[in-house]
């Protein structure tokens, strides 16, 4: 059986002193997936099966899905990143090393604006199943891609869903990894050791996540979204005066990037710097923050 630790930091969770007085660290993720999903048309076995399309189709091409990812490159990546840019707010664009490969344009556009592009997989996939002589190829081609487009390799990794009991070991195992986001169960990072220093783990979360426009149909109007992003968000602020944490709101250029869920976005990141006490940050930032404060603490 796998070792499991159910307690955490428990009711003394340390203090992080988040940069800018801040009572939250906000992560904002913007999934780059468009090109790496699965498609007949592309010669996968399968298509895509996750998107608000009724009539879908399993095993024959469908140029319906398609076009529905390609808005994601086209139009929503610089709705989104012209948003982001008025307020000032830093983020993580999460990419699929496919998906940089085929349209490099985002990925430099997001380092030109100054934010971090991490991993997201090769392909927009589980590793859950994958061996690892596999998943060790998948990683170095995507680190590759990455690192090929945008001058910079990346030092985050977020796998899709579930990631194979071998992920965290083959980043590590690689090196150059700051950090990973294969984790759900905390409102605060943690490290591992490692032979060679510490690896961060950064929680991420799919409550505060678009993708319930889609999956699940939880959030219909861009209020839906902002209103429980917000009540998140002033719940950890409020808790902050005395333990502050860190929040991970997930995005994804298709769609968050439509015209009406855009109103969530411009709502959210007004309330945050409305309210002040609020560090915006891009992942590897928070992860090198963290790492820093565990070493003054030792």
């Amino acid at each position: 059986m796998q070792a499991r630790d159910l307690m955490g930091y428990g009711a003394t969770p340390p203090n992080p002193r988040w940069p800018q007085d801040a009572r939250v660290a906000v992560s904002f993720v913007v999934n780059f997936e468009e090109g790496a999903e699965f498609s007949v048309a592309e010669g996968d076995v399968r298509n895509e099966g996750i998107y608000e399309v009724t009539d879908k189709l399993n095993d024959t091409p469908d140029p319906c899905i398609q076009s529905h990812f390609d808005y994601g490159t086209r139009a929503g990546w610089w709705r989104i990143a012209e948003t982001f840019d008025r307020f000032h707010a830093p983020l993580t664009l999460s990419a699929c090393g496919r998906a940089v490969e085929r349209t490099p344009l985002i990925a430099q556009d997001a380092v030109r604006r100054g934010y971090e592009v991490s991993a997201h997989g090769w392909r927009w996939e589980s590793h859950a199943a994958m061996l690892p002589d596999q998943e060790r190829e998948n990683i170095k081609r995507t680190i590759t891609a990455i690192t090929k487009a945008t001058g910079k390799r990346p030092v985050g990794w977020h796998t899709r869903s579930a990631s194979s009991l071998s992920t965290r070991a083959l980043l590590i195992e690689e090196g150059g990894f700051l950090y990973d986001s294969d984790n759900y169960g905390d409102d605060l990072p943690h490290t591992v050791k490692t032979g060679s220093g510490k690896h961060v783990i950064l929680p991420y979360a799919f409550d505060t996540n678009d993708m319930h426009f889609q999956q699940t149909h939880r959030f219909v109007q861009a209020d839906d979204f902002a209103g429980y992003v917000i009540d998140a968000f002033d719940w950890l602020w409020r808790e902050g005066v005395e333990a502050p944490k860190m929040m991970s709101i997930g995005l994804h250029l298709r769609m968050i990037g439509r015209p009406a869920r855009m109103w969530a976005v411009e709502k959210i990141l007004k309330h945050m710097r409305s309210k002040g006490h609020v560090w915006i940050a891009r992942r590897d930032d928070i992860a090198r923050h963290w790492l820093n404060r565990t070493r003054s603490r030792v």
